[in-house]
């Protein structure tokens, strides 16, 4: 695992569960996907794509290909021992060992869920449209364990220094939580900065829980480490992953 391109999240997760979020050097494709770009919807070669693939499950020592889902910047949520590679969802849980939920993100957050006795894991695709629409409560509430029992980590995501939006962001958040505004600064021009962080460990808190770990990076501004698609148009995407080991 040390010499894979991947972070590993800091966070108190019991033994069985494995996760990781990868950054973009280390791989096989060309620039403007350079390098290690794990999305075949953003038109790199699908011979790179899966070459980074088969690195990733390799160098990662997967028990298995992960569960790749379409992400359409919604809340549907899959059991990923149940559902083919491909399904359109934004999130995906399991509780069965070996079974890896995936989600790719170039800006977007990804949030990865752990149950304290290593049951149940999950992991989910949150950009702005999904965090407004409740994509973190939908994973919370499928979840077959209460609440207060999951860990949340927040991967990688477009920082609030960089993260410009326009006043119907501001409304998607606070016409169903006036509480929201405290994740927004004013901007210029009747724009302001989202801080994608802070809004999700807002929905996390009020939807039960309480231990939320990770967050403080911005995909922007880290180019040497991350994809942003804000900052750079075509450009690849990082997987974050979670799931148990086998007994």
């Amino acid at each position: 695992m040390a010499e894979c391109p991947v972070l590993a999240p800091q966070w108190p997760v019991p033994d069985g569960v494995r996760a990781l979020t990868t950054v973009r050097s280390g791989g096989h494709s060309a620039a403007p996907w350079a390098s290690f770009n794990l999305a075949t919807h953003t038109g790199d070669d699908p011979a790179a794509v899966a070459a980074n693939r088969r690195l990733l499950r390799d160098c990662a020592e997967l028990p298995a290909d992960p569960v790749w889902l379409e992400q359409v910047h919604g809340a549907e949520v899959v059991a990923a021992h149940r559902v083919a590679r491909g399904v359109r969802a934004d999130a995906a849980w399991t509780d069965r060992a070996g079974v890896v939920c995936a989600v790719l993100t170039a800006d977007c957050l990804p949030v990865l869920f752990a149950a304290r006795d290593a049951q149940v894991v999950a992991a989910a695709h949150a950009g702005w449209r999904g965090l407004a629409g409740g994509v973190l409560e939908a994973v919370v509430a499928v979840l077959p364990v209460p609440a207060a029992e999951l860990h949340a980590w927040l991967g990688p995501a477009i920082g609030p220094t960089a993260f410009e939006v326009g006043p119907e962001v501001v409304e998607a958040f606070t016409a169903r939580d006036p509480g929201a505004a405290e994740g927004f600064i004013p901007g210029a021009a009747n724009r302001w900065y989202a801080d994608l962080y802070r809004l999700a460990r807002r929905r996390l808190q009020a939807a039960g829980v309480a231990a939320v770990h990770g967050g403080g990076w911005c995909t922007y501004t880290d180019r040497a480490r991350f994809f942003s698609h804000r900052r750079d148009g075509p450009t690849g995407r990082m997987a974050s992953l979670v799931y148990r080991e086998e007994p």
